[in-house]
């Protein structure tokens, strides 16, 4: 007797290809055989101690969060409903160029408090390793999904050369260069950039190129969030695409948009670069969100000269009233290249977290809503809760345009991830929500993509990035990472005002054969554990 038989489900089995319906088999954490319209066609069905009724239901494999920001929640939050009620079977850590390894203790404290606003302090948190290998190995105790890692560039450069902004020595790109290939040895996938985020900034073009040289030599990807997504937008993504060939690296584009007044509309100019260079053989995927309003720190949109040497230096730049006004100059008139070269309009940014609980009545309100009230500049409102937090606030900043989503989201390299920060008392539905809103939303409402389409997006083409063997189909002989969804009700139960629901219509997920989510319900299993770099 095997372990469990799906019968009668509508297998959307992520090659893009049409529905078909089938019994599907699974034993010891693989799918052992699938056996094609059983019932019709009369034959012996298969057997199993437990049988699931699928009768109206799509069986898929697993989504695959491109873009995840869990670093500490799945060590913090054994249950991680945000994101296995969503199908979701594997997320890929370390994004934006900033997280927890390679560290030392130096290193690993300026982390902690740089990102806060992402993942918390982590004082719940052992913080018992320092390197890539270490933190696998912890996630390797049990998580609620799968995890793969990015080698954050900004945390390599910051443990290497501080948070000043200066070209590296050639000693230190040497040092740099091993630490990312011990990394990639250790298990890591690739490496990610945050462009607009200290200290990853800092570095020049040229020492991204010889990072990402040892990157593709190890079978890796580069994953950066680029300059800007704002005003030079489309220089910025030449930019990467130049990069990453020249160093010979896959290359995926991560959150991919276009973003701010200019940009609106203009998606078709970013989607015809990219496919000038698909079509010359560069290798380059990309992920997005279903969204419009993006979501950062406060302290990101800081310009890059008031971030250097870390967040004590920041603070003390803030509570200096000379510097202050140099910093408000840049941030309202010049456009500061925290804020993508735009000048800020307060009216977008929207508080949707904050580190100190005192600070509560700012969330939900707009910064200038929040200034409005107080009867004083919407400056002086962002500086007192960047002060007060301690660079710890959250925001949403609503400057994204639905006609770039949707074009973006239907081109050939597309994938999807959620960019979900899960702390804050009102955070980003996109963390609660990506993927059922997806199918949901944009494929059953709006038919902005078929079925078997959105499926590929987020499973096949990932694990395709993600060079995984035996994920993102539903094959024989792969791991059954699989989501049973009701095509007709799923969608999306977070919104705005209410970011923390649950979606409907996904009554089942298993990860590794085991049900993590069944009758709707989390159950308490952690069968997770790293998804380490294929050696090529």
């Amino acid at each position: 007797m095997e372990d469990l038989v799906i019968r009668d489900a509508d297998v959307v089995d992520g090659s893009g290809a049409d529905a078909y319906r089938a019994d599907v088999v699974i034993d010891a954490g693989r799918i052992v055989s699938i056996v094609k319209e059983a019932a019709a066609a009369g034959c012996q069905r298969p057997r199993a101690t437990r049988e699931i009724d699928a009768e109206g239901l799509v069986l898929s494999p697993g989504f695959i969060d491109m873009h995840a920001h869990s670093d500490l929640a799945l060590l913090r939050d054994p249950d991680h409903s945000a994101k296995a009620a969503q199908g979701v079977t594997l997320e890929v850590l370390g994004q934006d160029g900033l997280s927890y390894a390679p560290v030392d203790d130096r290193t690993l404290e300026e982390v902690r408090r740089a990102i806060t606003g992402w993942n918390g302090y982590g004082d719940d948190i052992d913080f018992d390793w320092r390197s890539v290998g270490g933190y696998l190995d912890r996630l390797d105790r049990g998580i609620a999904v799968n995890a793969a890692y990015l080698i954050p560039q900004g945390t390599v450069r910051a443990l290497v050369v501080g948070w000043e902004d200066r070209a590296a020595t050639p000693e230190e790109l040497d040092r740099m260069r091993r630490l990312v290939a011990e990394g990639l040895e250790q298990g890591a996938v690739g490496l990610s950039s945050g462009l607009t985020y200290t200290p990853g900034m800092y570095a020049r073009d040229a020492e991204l190129t010889e990072l990402c040289r040892v990157v593709g030599s190890y079978g890796g990807y580069y994953c950066p969030h680029h300059r800007s997504y704002g005003a030079g937008a489309l220089e910025a993504y030449a930019e990467m695409v130049a990069l990453a060939r020249e160093a010979d690296c896959p290359l995926h584009l991560a959150h991919a948009t276009m973003n701010f007044g200019v940009n609106r509309g203009r998606a078709p100019e970013l989607l015809a670069l990219l496919d000038r260079a698909l079509d010359a053989g560069a290798d380059i995927t990309l992920d997005t969100y279903p969204y419009t309003p993006g979501c950062t720190t406060l302290a990101a949109l800081l310009p890059s000269w008031a971030s250097e040497g870390g967040p004590e230096e920041v603070l003390a730049r803030l509570t200096d009233p000379t510097t202050a006004a140099r910093i408000r100059h840049d941030l309202e008139v010049t456009g500061s290249d925290g804020c993508h070269g735009v000048p800020v309009e307060w009216e977008t940014i929207e508080i949707s977290g904050v580190g100190d609980p005192a600070l509560g009545e700012f969330v939900g309100r707009t910064v200038r809503e929040s200034a409005d009230l107080r009867g004083e500049a919407p400056w002086d409102t962002a500086r007192r809760l960047l002060v007060r937090d301690r660079l710890g606030t959250t925001i949403l900043q609503h400057v994204g345009h639905e006609e770039n989503v949707r074009a973006i989201m239907r081109h050939r390299a597309h994938t999807g991830g959620s960019d979900g920060i899960l702390r804050g008392s009102k955070p980003h539905p996109r963390a609660y929500g990506t993927f059922p809103r997806y199918l949901g939303h944009y494929v059953r409402e709006l038919g902005v993509l078929t079925l078997e389409e959105c499926v590929a997006r987020l499973t096949s083409r990932p694990a395709a990035r993600l060079r995984l063997p035996d994920r993102g189909l539903v094959r024989e002989g792969y791991r059954a990472d699989l989501v049973l969804f009701d095509p007709r009700t799923v969608a999306a139960g977070a919104t705005f005002a209410e970011p923390r629901r649950l979606p409907t219509g996904i009554p089942h997920v298993l990860v590794d054969g085991r049900f993590v989510i069944e009758d709707g319900r989390r159950t308490d299993a952690l069968p997770g554990r790293s998804v380490r770099r294929t050696p090529l």
